[in-house]
């Protein structure tokens, strides 16, 4: 036999024996795992392919006689032989596109193990233990674990004490601040608190639910944003109450349909917000998918409890 197929029976060999122990040999092993078999498969093809495909033009080289026709562009004088394209070529090459349709749609990930698949069902599994084991849960108790999750996934933005880090995101010590009440006067508010949008008002004038929009000076935006902002108290009241009033009562604590609670947090309006996101004078708050319904009820709590 020719020392080089030889060599490469004895390199492929060893390759082969490698694979399978850095695999094979360590904890776990395969386990009827298919994402493992394959990738061993796929290195045992690898090697095998690689190692004969040298040992094949390596003996080329050594033997061969290059002949036919020259195409008649040249490259510094090194011409292209019109020959047709190698017959294990076109074969791998076909091979190659029958097993990746294979891949996609009868091996993985379509049919078989995920990763993804079972983090996603041991969360849908949990959170189902979780809503079963807290879904009575009230009053210190919701809020006790509504700090937890806000501790665990708010304080990054709004500080461990809910006061926005310095403007970083939202105060939640208080309902709104006079910048943040002036800007959905001016601009109106996206943000889907009661399943639609507040609509974005002409210059100078308030959504009206029965005349339109209301007009309303730059003076008095700035007289009634503090007026909301100050808990509903010192100058403004008039204003409130001839453009407010419609949609967000009397007292400014929302009418069901209609508008939100402006003058203090409610469990509701924070669900919505975890659920919806926010975008606000700061900036967009991304919506917390993650949290489930009772996680989103308990932070609300929480924040019902440390706000005024």
């Amino acid at each position: 036999m020719n020392k080089l197929y030889l060599g490469g029976i004895i390199f492929t060999a060893l390759m082969l024996v490698l694979t399978y122990l850095s695999v094979g040999g360590t904890k776990g092993g395969l386990n009827d795992d298919i994402v493992n078999i394959l990738a061993v498969t796929g290195a045992i093809a690898l090697v095998i392919i690689t190692v004969f495909v040298v040992i094949k033009y390596v003996r080329q080289m050594q033997v061969d006689s290059a002949s036919g026709e020259l195409v008649d562009e040249n490259w510094d004088g090194i011409g292209e032989y019109k020959n047709s394209v190698p017959t294990g070529w076109a074969v791998m090459f076909l091979l190659t596109m029958v097993w990746g349709m294979w891949y996609f749609t009868i091996g993985y990930p379509v049919n078989a193990y995920s990763q993804i698949g079972e983090y996603n069902e041991d969360v849908a599994a949990h959170n189902a233990k979780f809503e079963v084991k807290y879904k009575d849960i009230t009053g210190d108790k919701l809020v006790e674990m509504g700090e937890s999750v806000f501790l665990a996934e708010c304080k990054v933005c709004h500080g461990l004490s809910a006061d926005g880090i310095d403007g970083k995101a939202a105060n939640l010590n208080i309902r709104m601040d006079e910048a943040s009440v002036k800007a959905v006067i001016e601009n109106g508010s996206n943000n889907k608190l009661l399943g639609f949008e507040m609509p974005m008002p002409d210059r100078n004038g308030l959504m009206n639910a029965n005349s339109g929009y209301v007009p309303i000076t730059d003076a008095e935006i700035d007289t009634v944003s503090a007026y909301v902002a100050n808990g509903f108290s010192g100058e403004g009241a008039d204003i409130f109450a001839g453009t407010c009033t419609m949609c967000h009562g009397e007292d400014g604590r929302g009418i069901d349909g209609m508008a939100p609670n402006i003058r203090n947090f409610d469990i509701a309006l924070v669900n919505n917000v975890l659920t919806h996101g926010k975008k606000g004078i700061i900036g967009a708050m991304p919506k917390f998918d993650r949290l489930n319904d009772k996680q989103k009820e308990a932070v609300g709590a929480y924040i019902v409890n440390i706000s005024k």
